[in-house]
Parts: structure tokens; sequence; C-alpha cells
């Protein structure tokens, strides 16, 4: 689960970051990502919010009820842990296709982090332990 600050729950923010965002596509998943590098940009992401936020479109070409909450549930765990790598006042919309369906969890992860690459998001490893 999201904490609540990094929900995207504003359905404005949501056609915005699809329409006006940086978008990259893998086999399963179609990220869309809306920065605040342009100050247009800022003033549609409210300019407050230190947070970035996230929000999950999984539609009914996935799957059954069941099917589209297990994609959702994956995704947000897969999401979560790469919060940190994410531009403060960002918005990422993660779009997920039919073959998300069949996908295992590990395949997700990976077509998440090819999106995040190409949409110049680099992943923040967490700090070596100097044992």
């Amino acid at each position: 689960m999201l904490d609540r600050s990094h929900r995207l729950t504003a359905s404005a923010l949501f056609s915005t970051a699809t329409r006006r965002g940086r978008r990259a596509g893998t086999r399963t998943l179609v990220l869309h990502l809306l920065s605040n590098r342009d100050p247009a940009d800022r003033r549609d992401l409210g300019g407050d919010a230190a947070e970035p936020l996230v929000g999950f479109v999984v539609s009914k070409a996935v799957g059954n009820a069941v099917t589209r909450n297990r994609v959702k549930r994956r995704l947000r765990h897969l999401v979560r842990a790469r919060l940190a790598s994410l531009p403060r006042q960002s918005v990422l919309v993660v779009r997920a296709l039919a073959p998300s369906a069949e996908a295992s969890s590990a395949r997700l992860g990976t077509d998440l982090e090819i999106a995040l690459r190409r949409l110049g998001v680099q992943r923040s490893l967490p700090p070596a332990s100097t044992t």
C-alpha cells in the first residue's frame, strides 16, 4: 500500500499527466511522468506538494476484477520500492496493458525499471553496508 502522501487521487492530475507528461512503454506497462521542471507544470502540480504522486490505471482489458486488483497490488508494491528515485513534485501514472495479467511480478518489475530508465529516472540504490 502506498502512503496517503504519495497517492494520486485528483482526476485533473491524472489527465494532465497522461496528456502532457513524458511517456515510456514496454510490453506490459505504459508510464506517464509529469515532472516539475517546466514552470507551467509546477502550477498544475500545485507547487506545494514535495512528495511524488503515483496513480494506477488498470482497465477491463486486463481482465476481470480479481485479475485487475492483483495487477494493481503488484504494481503498488513495485512502485513503493522505487519512490525515492522519482523526482520531487512529480506525478507518475502507471497504466497496465493487457499482457500484464499473465506477467509475473519479476516481469512487471523489469518492465517498470526499463520504462523508468527511458524516462530518465535513475534508480537510487540503498546505501551499501560496510561490514
